[in-house]
């Protein structure tokens, strides 16, 4: 991620944009890893997952008041439609990711 236009040219996107903000050395975040490419592998191209990592976006994370990783925000359209923090499961992920898909 080169700046933060890019950030915003990317989940202006009608189409959902799972974000995952986290760090290297963060466990949890590790975690989310295997979960994130499961559900990529579920979801298709019906909704683009990027990662963010927060030590090399510091001011985009505190802009977005990301105070812990990892944090998992759902966009649509340039807002924001769902906002969680810690690991979640695929089905948490699929279902949060349900009412946006009907829409894109």
């Amino acid at each position: 991620m080169s700046n933060k236009q890019s950030f915003y040219d990317i989940v202006s996107s009608e189409r959902p944009t799972l974000v995952d903000f986290h760090a290297t050395w963060c466990g949890p975040c590790k975690m989310m890893s295997p979960i994130l490419k499961d559900l990529a592998g579920k979801m298709g191209d019906k909704v683009k997952i990027i990662k963010i990592d927060v030590d090399k976006n510091q001011k985009l994370a505190n802009k977005l008041s990301v105070r812990g990783v990892p944090t998992l925000v759902i966009y649509q359209a340039g807002k924001i439609v769902w906002r969680k923090s810690g690991v979640q499961s695929v089905h948490q992920l699929e279902q949060a990711l349900k009412p946006f898909l009907a829409t894109a």
